[in-house]
């Protein structure tokens, strides 16, 4: 079992910036991946920026130019530099990870509790 623990959500104007964090723990083997989604009430929950082992990363086209996803992988550890924060960015934030489950056994995804994100005036 992996744990993930986000840190760093709350509330900011439009314009400001935000940086969260996740932290894995647990019967870690492999972390292939990590990344965030995000979810509105009522909504489905959708990729924000993921990064993958080997230089991978993808970002969802509203959040080009303004996030940026980066890995320290030493810590096990994954973080989402949010800028130019907009009220449309106003969602609870997931931290997702790709895992190999120990001795090269499957590919398992993990979520964190999430992380609300508000943007407002």
């Amino acid at each position: 079992q992996v744990q993930l623990v986000e840190s760093g959500g709350g509330l900011v104007q439009p314009g400001e910036s935000l940086t969260l964090s996740c932290t894995a723990s647990g019967n870690i083997f492999i972390l292939y991946g990590m990344g965030w989604y995000r979810q509105v009430s009522g909504g489905q929950r959708e990729l924000v920026a993921i990064d993958k082992n080997g230089g991978y990363t993808k970002y969802a086209d509203s959040v080009k130019g303004r996030f940026t996803i980066s890995r320290d992988v030493a810590r096990d550890t994954v973080y989402l530099q949010m800028n130019s924060l907009e009220p449309g960015d106003t969602a609870l934030y997931y931290c997702y990870a790709d895992h190999v489950e120990p001795d090269y056994g499957p590919r398992r995804d993990y979520w964190g509790q999430g992380t609300q994100v508000t943007v407002s005036s």
